[in-house]
């Protein structure tokens, strides 16, 4: 069983694809702040050109914060794996931060990067607002 677990997180954190040329995410909220490395495809593009952007987000199923993007980023392959700090789109403008790693049904989630920082304090019950920004280089 442990074996299989470290099989699916090996393969979440390959699936992310190559970080774009050191694009990094700001992610602050009440609880504290995060940074992220975004994944390079057409949704990570879409969502750094609607940045800055605030965002309530709600618990789900006490792994991840959810809440809804200001408009939909475009479709790029899925996988159902995720990792602890995994970033990720469920819908077209569903943005997730996951606390905990694990699996989703299909048809999975579109993976937008990774938080580099302690996701932990997102592993609290309750809603929370985050304010996502870029970074500066």
């Amino acid at each position: 069983m442990k074996t299989a677990f470290l099989i699916a997180v090996t393969l979440a954190l390959s699936a992310i694809g190559p970080a774009m040329a050191e694009e990094r995410i700001h992610i602050t909220s009440e609880w504290g702040d995060v940074t992220a490395e975004l994944a390079d495809n057409p949704a990570t593009r879409k969502l750094v050109q609607m940045l800055p952007v605030t965002i309530e987000m709600g618990d789900h199923l006490r792994q991840e914060k959810t809440g809804n993007l200001p408009a939909p980023l475009p479709p790029v392959t899925r996988q159902q794996d995720f990792a602890k700090g995994t970033l990720g789109l469920w819908g077209p403008d569903h943005f997730v931060i996951y606390y905990r790693a694990g699996r989703v049904p299909p048809p999975g989630i579109i993976i937008l990067g990774h938080v580099t920082g302690d996701v932990s304090i997102f592993d609290r019950p309750g809603s929370i607002t985050v304010r996502v920004e870029r970074m500066n280089h």
